[in-house]
């Protein structure tokens, strides 16, 4: 019992520790809800024509890289496998993505844009970017310059090494209790 007030206190696991309201969240956590609050709003966008905003994100990286294959796309556009197998199936019905055989490999199946795929991605460029924009606003232009430079420096360290995960402290146990 504490001080006589007759509760009882638990012993608190040298593992957990106390983090104040105060302190700001994790870079990790505010990175996400930014993440968060695009998705949202590029679903918000492409909605009204049926698209989602993980399917934009796979026309755009088809718009830097043509001819990728589907694990390439997969990889780039933040999905599983399986996830841009269905996504492929989608977008090509549509007629805005299409496969064909790799000129350099015949065995190689690779997706690439198509026409179609394109004129969507320029009509939406200017909306796309005031969302952007929208998201800067109040950050000047070096500030905006650092922030890109930040984040890509913030995916290459994870990025090039996926084996390397941190390990979290070591449990300890209390015998206690």
């Amino acid at each position: 019992m504490a001080g006589g007030s007759g509760i009882h206190e638990a012993p608190i696991p040298g593992n957990l520790r106390h983090v104040p309201a105060f302190a700001p969240p994790l870079l990790l956590y505010l990175v996400k809800q930014v993440e968060l609050a695009a998705r949202a709003r590029l679903d918000d966008i492409f909605r009204p024509i049926g698209l989602t905003a993980l399917q934009y994100t796979a026309l755009t990286v088809l718009e830097r890289h043509e001819n990728l294959s589907s694990a390439q796309l997969a990889r780039k556009s933040f999905v599983t496998a399986q996830s841009m197998a269905d996504m492929i199936a989608a977008l090509e019905a549509r007629g805005l993505i299409e496969r064909h055989r790799d000129h350099s490999d015949r065995r190689r199946l690779v997706v690439a844009l198509t026409a179609k795929g394109r004129a969507l991605l320029d009509r939406y460029h200017d909306e796309v970017c005031a969302l952007e924009e929208g998201m800067l606003a109040g950050l000047s232009e070096p500030e905006r310059t650092a922030l890109r430079g930040a984040l890509n420096a913030c995916h290459a360290n994870l990025a090039s090494r996926p084996d390397k995960a941190v390990a979290p402290p070591p449990r300890t146990h209390s015998s206690g209790g």
